[in-house]
């Protein structure tokens, strides 16, 4: 048995999500990553890992659990969807162009912005997302 479907059985319960074997099988592989993963990058760990899973039922459960709240999506700068199990709360992510290293930060200047930005039009119940992206010190 390979070590993901060992950790398979422990992973946190998908929440708000019916579950199904291959949802399962996505949860705790991203339990196991530290950085923003591609769906494509997802399934081929998942096809090396044995599981019988196509890319497009990948692409659909990536979107339930992000849908649920349960997983992270952040767009590239090229449009390219990329996929993470991310601490709870509002955060927001500084990613290294050049290695995928991202780090969650905590913006209270932004969300005071974006906070003044939205009141001073009229808007409420506002949500952002802010993504930063450069150059990891290791990359420079």
């Amino acid at each position: 048995m390979s070590a993901h479907h060992t950790e398979a059985e422990a992973a946190p319960p998908v929440t708000g999500v019916r579950s199904t074997r291959q949802r399962h099988a996505i949860a705790s592989l991203l339990t196991t990553v530290d950085e923003f993963r591609s769906a494509q990058e997802l399934h081929d760990s998942l096809k090396a890992d044995g599981e019988s899973i196509g890319l497009t039922t990948v692409y659909r459960n990536l979107q339930a659990l992000a849908d649920a709240g349960e997983i992270d999506v952040l767009r590239t700068d090229s449009g390219e969807s990329r996929y993470r199990r991310c601490s709870a709360g509002h955060h927001h992510h500084l990613v290294c162009r050049v290695c995928g290293t991202t780090i969650e930060v905590q913006a209270d200047p932004v969300e005071e912005w974006a906070s003044a930005i939205a009141a001073s039009h009229g808007y409420t119940d506002v949500s952002h997302t802010v993504e930063i992206f450069g150059r990891c010190p290791d990359c420079h």
